[in-house]
């Protein structure tokens, strides 16, 4: 059974962004099925904001290509209810309800306001490192 999993922003961003860094095998995962990322309309329009930020200096195309190595391997889903946990960073609650209402098996995250949930939830929610740990040796 092929791993419903919601990530973060950030963890996409990290992903995406840096070809080497700490997350960069999570291109590979999805890539070769090793899951199954689910997204929302909500989830992708934050995604698209945050990489048309300044700071990363992406032209449109950049940001098309960058999308280009995720969107097409999401599975989208529209929450139709909360979760019944409440993040205490309301920016951070569509993650949990994507979750939530995709049957996810996981929500990976750094975030350490969704961490804290952790346990409360039908589906895990951990870090990537917990999730690599635990995907990698599975």
């Amino acid at each position: 059974m092929i791993r419903r999993v919601v990530f973060d922003t950030t963890t996409v961003l990290s992903a995406l962004l840096f070809e080497n860094g700490r997350l960069a095998w999570l291109r590979g995962h999805w890539r070769q099925a090793g899951c199954v990322p689910l997204l929302s309309r909500g989830t992708a329009a934050e995604l698209t904001r945050v990489l048309a930020y300044p700071k990363f200096k992406l032209s449109a195309e950049d940001r098309l290509e960058l999308l280009g190595d995720y969107l097409p391997y999401c599975e989208v889903v529209e929450p139709w209810e909360s979760c019944a946990q409440i993040c205490r960073d309301a920016q951070d609650q569509p993650f949990l309800d994507l979750a939530h209402c995709g049957r996810a098996e996981v929500l990976v995250s750094g975030n350490h306001d969704l961490l804290a949930l952790t346990g409360l939830t039908a589906f895990a929610i951990e870090s990537p490192e917990f999730y690599r740990s635990r995907v990698v040796t599975s």
